[in-house]
């Protein structure tokens, strides 16, 4: 997703420059190629050679040292975005302004790309009235602005103008970069696995960790989407910048779903649901017997075919996660719950399945079969989302 991509990186005088490093190894991880420009009050707290070493890359941090070339517009040459972080008070106030002072505003004023701003300040300046004009002034014009957090300041305040975090800032990054082709279209993805309590401390449930429809939620989001992402018990974080709606049981799934389904373009169910429940459920926990026990079972709410014979406009995409004959019983899945596609993968292959972050799989339609060799979720994940939007949307 960023491989190749360049990002400029405008580094200030803000305490939380330190985290600007962990985000330079986490881009660069991902392919991007980073260059940095650094203001002479940012080299007082970080070195630039430490820059320059996370980077693998050229830091600027004098416009005056390049004689041979228009730095400040040579710099901004073919970069995919301009990401200013820290971005202090006066930063964002120079720009709003129009005051090229040094070689990061002049960059500013010369860049084509797009720019967005890491905010990072004390709290009473963030909420100064003339911080607040800036900010909205800049938003006006087309820049953005990644919001900060509250937490204990520098100052040893509490208050909002932490800097996001940088797994914050790469996600609004990816977001930023990515193709929107999904763009005012309402996907539900749900993904991990449901439960089925027998008493407060008990339950039955399956190994599914909840990363394919993680993958599926976040790409869906990057292309535009507006996601609803509905969740299980999962091994996975929370998700920016979606719905996070979370569920426990097949009926919170379903509910949680039907609460979106009718003005939804696709469903794509990742989810593993619990395929039965206890007969009897108990409200206080079950002492242990030394004999055995036998508890009954009864067939849990199926909510895929439920959804399958609900549907009028939406997409429907299942998968089915299968040991033995792996297309015999997806096929039949598909027709069974009237489906719009089924996502097959064999559980018991090495790389494919649960708790992993590959994955083997054929997509299957009414019309046609193609089978994936090993692959990570997230290229799965675009792989169907191509198919979305290639064949329905």
């Amino acid at each position: 997703m960023l491989k190749d991509k360049k990002i400029l990186i405008g580094v200030t005088s803000g305490i939380a420059i330190y985290k600007v490093l962990s985000l330079i190894s986490s881009l660069r991880k991902l392919g991007a190629k980073v260059e940095v420009i650094m203001t002479e009050s940012a080299t007082k707290f970080i070195n630039p050679i430490t820059f320059e070493t996370m980077a693998n890359g050229k830091v600027y941090t004098d416009m005056w040292i390049h004689p041979d070339k228009v730095l400040h517009v040579d710099i901004t040459n073919d970069v995919d975005l301009f990401l200013v972080a820290p971005a202090t008070a006066n930063t964002i106030a120079k720009v709003y302004a129009g005051i090229a002072d040094n070689l990061l505003t002049t960059a500013i004023l010369a860049s084509k790309a797009p720019v967005s701003f890491a905010v990072s300040t004390n709290t009473n300046m963030l909420l100064n009235p003339i911080t607040q004009r800036n900010i909205e002034g800049l938003t006006d014009l087309g820049y953005d602005f990644i919001d900060s957090n509250e937490g204990v300041l520098a100052c040893n305040t509490v208050g909002k103008g932490r800097m996001a975090e940088p797994s914050e800032i790469l996600e609004y990054i990816e977001y930023k970069l990515t193709k929107k082709d999904l763009e005012n279209k309402k996907i539900i993805v749900t993904a991990g696995a449901t439960i089925a309590r027998l008493d407060p401390v008990r339950f039955m449930t399956n190994d599914s960790s909840g990363k394919m429809g993680y993958q599926i939620a976040k790409n869906a989001r990057n292309r535009g989407a507006d996601v609803y992402f509905i969740q299980g018990k999962v091994k996975t974080s929370q998700l920016g910048m979606v719905e996070n709606i979370h569920v426990e049981t097949n009926e919170e799934m379903k509910e949680a779903i039907e609460n979106n389904f009718n003005d939804a373009n696709a469903v794509i169910m990742a989810a593993a649901p619990t395929d039965y429940e206890f007969k009897t459920s108990f409200d206080s926990k079950l002492k242990k017997k030394d004999e055995e026990t036998v508890f009954n079972m009864k067939k849990s709410l199926d909510i895929l075919k439920y959804f399958g014979q609900k549907k009028e406009n939406q997409r429907l995409i299942g998968f089915a996660a299968e040991t033995d004959d792996l297309l015999e019983n997806a096929k039949k899945k598909l027709k069974a719950k009237n489906l719009d596609m089924i996502v097959a993968n064999d559980v018991s292959k090495q790389g494919a399945g649960f708790n992993v972050d590959t994955n083997i799989v054929t997509m299957i339609t009414n019309e046609e079969e193609t089978s994936y060799d090993l692959m990570s979720k997230e290229d799965v994940a675009n792989i169907i989302l191509d198919k979305l939007v290639k064949d329905v949307l």
